[in-house]
Parts: structure tokens; C-alpha cells; sequence
């Protein structure tokens, strides 16, 4: 049972899991977890199940799946009958109007739907996986040298369900610079999973750049791959100029995790995130909602 904090009732509600009988099952009992290292977290297996959710067969998983997770189809710019596949659907995108921005160039925004952790005044050589687990961002990244650069910063996890809108976006305008591209498993990103697989970002498919944001400096832009996350898709071009709110990219079919680093003294992120982050509860978000301010 996963309990995420309601920031607009205040209140805290259970997470209603995509495939939660199959996560426990394959990250706790023993023949899960063989199966687990042996194929599930395994690129091929990933592979597979997302070439069939490209196929027009894997079109009848859609009603029922809107319908079990009471997905709002009224703000999609498409209908359910204009999908060709389980993975058109999964990476529809929606109404302008639908994930309202603060263009006040001083507001940090979400750069997608999802589930938030921040983390203030980092250790860089002991990032906060879940309590009693950490990892370092010079071991997430390869690249010591920028990792440095963000010790005593903020970093932001952002954990998307299979439920979310799945496309992420700029958090202010800038210059995105070169994407990295490192290979990995496919573990799962849920917590069931974050809790049992020690340096988990670390071992899974990543993608990350450095993001010459206008007002909040450098940015580290981090995307996680996940089980059946068999593709991560950057919508942006290197070295051309985005404003704030822009396409950065998509995931296609599964959960998925951005991860965002920020250097000390840059932002101020909002006190009930905070607050909800030390008491190890994620806080729902949704793309373009404020959650910070320029320090």
C-alpha cells in the first residue's frame, strides 16, 4: 500500500498500483525475484512487451484500462477511437489549457504528472534512494566532475505511474545541451522495487543533459527507464533554445522516474513538499503546477 500526500485536500490517499500483484510478487517472493534477475529486468523482455503495446492488438487494453484507473479522457487532445495502439494512447498528449503554467520567469513548475520527493542541502556522494539506501550522482551520471558542481543543491524525483500523462516538459526557458545516454536494467520504479534493489537509478537505463536554464542555472535533466519503459524519446534539439513549459520528451508504456538537480542557492522548493518529503511521503503533482520559486 502506497500512500501519496493530496496537497489540494491536505489529505493522503492510497495509490491505486498498475500490476501491484505482479511487483510484489516478482520483487518479494523467491521465484519472483529469480524470474526477476533472470529475464523481467532483462532489455529484451522490455523490448517485447513494448514492440506488442506499438501493435494494433494491443488496442483492446485501452478501455478497460481508462476505465480501472479513471483516466480523464476529457482533456486529450485525441479520442480513444484515434489510437492505434496501447502505446498511442499511453503517450497521448493534452489540451493546452489542461496543465495551466506560471510563466513568471522567478516560479519553478513540475516538469511532468507524477509523484515528487525533494531533497534540499544534498550530499551529491549519498543521494536519498529510500530510507537506508543512497547512491551518488557521479555513479548516475558518469561525469564526477559536473556532480561536484551540485553538492549542498536541490534534487527533485519525480516518479511517474503507468496512470500519468507521460510526456515531460522544460521547467523555464534555456539552452539544452547535449544528450547522454546510458545503458541499464529494467527494474521496476515503484517503491515496492526502490526498497528492495540497492542503487537502483544506478543500475537502470538513463538518460540525462545539462539544461542551460535562463533563471535557475544549470540543470541536470535526468530520465529513468523502467520495466517495459523500453523507450525514452527526447522531443527537444540540442543546442536550439526552449521556452518555459516546451516538450522535452516522453516515455513510452510504463512507470518511469525524472530526476532534476539543481545547484545550491538556486530555488526554494514549496514547505509541503518539504514537509511530506522528510516524512518519506511523495506528493502529487501535475505538469506546470508550481512548486518552487527562484532562491
Amino acid at each position: 500500500m502506497i500512500r501519496i500526500y493530496n496537497r489540494k485536500t491536505n489529505n493522503y490517499e492510497i495509490e491505486n498500483v498498475a500490476g501491484e500483484n505482479y511487483i510484489n510478487w516478482s520483487y518479494s517472493s523467491p521465484i519472483g525475484k529469480g524470474l526477476l534477475e533472470l529475464l523481467i529486468k532483462k532489455k529484451f523482455f522490455s523490448k517485447i512487451y513494448g514492440s506488442y503495446c506499438d501493435t494494433s492488438l494491443s488496442k483492446k487494453k485501452i478501455g478497460p484500462f481508462i476505465k480501472n484507473f479513471n483516466i480523464d479522457m476529457d482533456i486529450s487532445n485525441e479520442n480513444i477511437d484515434d489510437f492505434n495502439s496501447f502505446n498511442d494512447f499511453f503517450i497521448r498528449t493534452l489540451h493546452k489549457n489542461a496543465r495551466p503554467i506560471d510563466m513568471n520567469k522567478n516560479i519553478l513548475s513540475s516538469p511532468g504528472d507524477g509523484r515528487l520527493f525533494a531533497f534540499t542541502n544534498i550530499s551529491t556522494d549519498s543521494l536519498v534512494q529510500v530510507k537506508g539506501i543512497t547512491y551518488s550522482l557521479s555513479e548516475l551520471i558518469g561525469d564526477n566532475k559536473i556532480a561536484k558542481e551540485y553538492e549542498g543543491g536541490v534534487c527533485l524525483v519525480l516518479r511517474l505511474c503507468p496512470t500519468d500523462y507521460h510526456r515531460f516538459h522544460f521547467v523555464d526557458s534555456g539552452v539544452p545541451l547535449e544528450n547522454h545516454f546510458i545503458k541499464g536494467n529494467y527494474y521496476s520504479v515503484n517503491p515496492i522495487a526502490l526498497e528492495r534493489v540497492a542503487k537502483l537509478y544506478c543500475q537502470n537505463k538513463r538518460e540525462w543533459c545539462l539544461f542551460k536554464s535562463d533563471n535557475f542555472s544549470d540543470i541536470i535533466h535526468i530520465e529513468v527507464g523502467a520495466t517495459c519503459v523500453g523507450t525514452i524519446k527526447q522531443s527537444y534539439t540540442t543546442n536550439e533554445r526552449v521556452n518555459k513549459g516546451d516538450e522535452k520528451g516522453y516515455f513510452k508504456f510504463g512507470g518511469s522516474t525524472t530526476i532534476l538537480f539543481f545547484k545550491k542557492n538556486t530555488i526554494e522548493i514549496d514547505e509541503d513538499i518539504l514537509d511530506q518529503s522528510g516524512l518519506g511521503f511523495e506528493t502529487q503533482v501535475f505538469m506546470g503546477e508550481t512548486i518552487g520559486k527562484q532562491f
